[in-house]
């Protein structure tokens, strides 16, 4: 009869049963978790001048290219856009092939930031949660490389793509790039938080080949560190100018490679032609973080917040 008591919970006025005392003071505890909270006009005036602060270069880049070589020279300098912007563009694709570096450092960087992220992240699970021998001793080595300099590297890297017959050639600048240490120690990292192992042990005992455990459970959770990883992979391979502008020439160039021949004709260089030039080249990279811009804020504050 107590057992019965005991079981039986008491009911309000409408006859439904009343939660639990514990579940109610969860539920009071975790109604707080989620609420959002607004900043205070100080606040919000940082924000705005830390937005204009970082905006400004932008601005003047596109103030710059649309102004001429003297306008921008001879004081007092310029603050609003001019109308030499269109001829400054016809400048820049008179003396340089900026269409075809374009396509080409579109194709160099998606094709190593794709490369990166999908080996890294490989790599990343075997040294996070796969346990076999000289497992530590390898993943030291991998992050020892880091250090190296890339001019070290050279020399050599050279003579092999010249023994091969790829100088001038976009494969080149790919083919030493298609992953990185630090996208393996980073993913690694990652997915020794993120990634429990009873997962994989669950996909095993379920029948789940490697192939399947990777492509099932691997890359869903490792979802918002690969988008992190490959726009930082993305942006350093465009970015790139050292190794390039040593294998690649100017009737293959990258965009920075082409560069390195706008406005200098006549021994004088057009500064006008040199913003114009780089803001074509970092109109690209906006137009990246317009369209992954949330995918990569959640994977930076993915590991911010705990359930």
């Amino acid at each position: 009869m107590a057992q019965l008591t005991e079981s039986v919970k008491p009911a309000d006025a409408r006859g439904r049963t009343a939660p639990p005392r514990t579940a109610r003071r969860r539920k009071v505890r975790a109604g707080g978790a989620g609420k959002q909270h607004n900043g205070g006009p100080i606040a919000y005036a940082f924000l705005i001048l830390a937005a204009l602060v970082s905006l400004f270069p932008l601005y003047w880049t596109v103030v710059a290219a649309s102004h001429t070589d003297t306008d921008i020279v001879t004081p007092p300098t310029p603050l609003l856009p001019g109308s030499h912007l269109i001829d400054n563009l016809k400048i820049v694709w008179d003396q340089v092939d900026m269409t075809k570096a374009l396509v080409n450092s579109t194709i160099v960087a998606g094709t190593v930031a794709i490369s990166t992220v999908l080996f890294a992240t490989l790599a990343g699970f075997a040294f996070a949660k796969l346990e076999f021998r000289g497992r530590n001793a390898l993943l030291t080595i991998v992050v020892a490389t880091m250090t190296v300099p890339p001019q070290l590297t050279v020399i050599p890297l050279y003579q092999i793509i010249t023994d091969a017959g790829w100088v001038g050639h976009l494969q080149s600048v790919i083919l030493p790039s298609l992953v990185a240490a630090f996208g393996v120690f980073f993913m690694r990292q990652f997915l020794s938080e993120a990634l429990p192992i009873e997962l994989v042990e669950a996909a095993r005992v379920d029948g789940a080949h490697s192939l399947r455990i990777i492509w099932h459970v691997v890359f869903p959770i490792a979802r918002p560190a690969m988008a992190v990883l490959g726009m930082l992979v993305f942006v350093q391979s465009w970015n790139d100018f050292f190794w390039p502008f040593i294998a690649l020439s100017q009737q293959n160039p990258t965009v920075q490679v082409a560069l390195a021949g706008v406005g200098s004709g006549n021994h004088q260089i057009d500064h006008a032609v040199v913003v114009c030039a780089a803001l074509v080249a970092t109109l690209p990279l906006l137009l990246v973080f317009a369209v992954l811009g949330k995918q990569i804020v959640s994977g930076i504050t993915a590991g911010a917040v705990k359930s």
